[in-house]
């Protein structure tokens, strides 16, 4: 495939999916009251995801705490995610971290490509437990457990990671 045909397939896949269509306009508008509940609720949000997810929960939490004053946080700080991945395992820490922060009234946002990240999951299950608003963001057609878990689910419908 050349380059020009690579870069066209690439941009037509791509445009199809940010077309909008009702249900993605809805779930835009739910995710953004639930924010907005959460930060009138004095509340925060916590992001994660793993990767490339990583460093997008980093850049939405910023936005949010700076654009719409909504109290925002991520946890990608090496010492805390090796000291948990070390104690509790990988797969555990990031359910540790929403154990030791989150509290009732909060809004998680998991991010993971697959939406079958071990440690993701877990944290959807114990935010589960605690009664935590859950969004999450996910790929792969939605066909994932993390999609099972959420309260409000938005799946991008294709199994490539520069897109998702």
């Amino acid at each position: 495939m050349s380059d020009k045909d690579f870069i066209k397939k690439y941009l037509d896949d791509f445009s199809a999916l940010v077309k909008p269509d009702q249900e993605i306009v809805n779930k835009i508008v739910e995710i953004k009251n639930i924010l907005n509940e959460t930060k009138k609720n004095n509340s925060k949000t916590l992001i994660f995801g793993n990767g490339g997810s990583a460093a997008i929960a980093s850049h939405v939490s910023v936005d949010l705490t700076k654009n719409a004053k909504i109290r925002a946080i991520n946890f990608n700080e090496s010492d805390l995610i090796t000291c948990f991945s070390n104690d509790y395992g990988y797969e555990k820490w990031v359910e540790k971290a929403v154990e030791f922060y989150c509290d009732k009234g909060d809004t998680l946002v998991l991010i993971s490509s697959s939406g079958n990240s071990l440690n993701i999951i877990n944290a959807a299950l114990v935010a589960r437990k605690m009664d935590i608003n859950i969004i999450t963001f996910t790929g792969f057609h939605g066909n994932n457990k993390l999609s099972d878990l959420g309260d409000i689910n938005v799946v991008v419908n294709s199994k490539a990671y520069n897109i998702i």
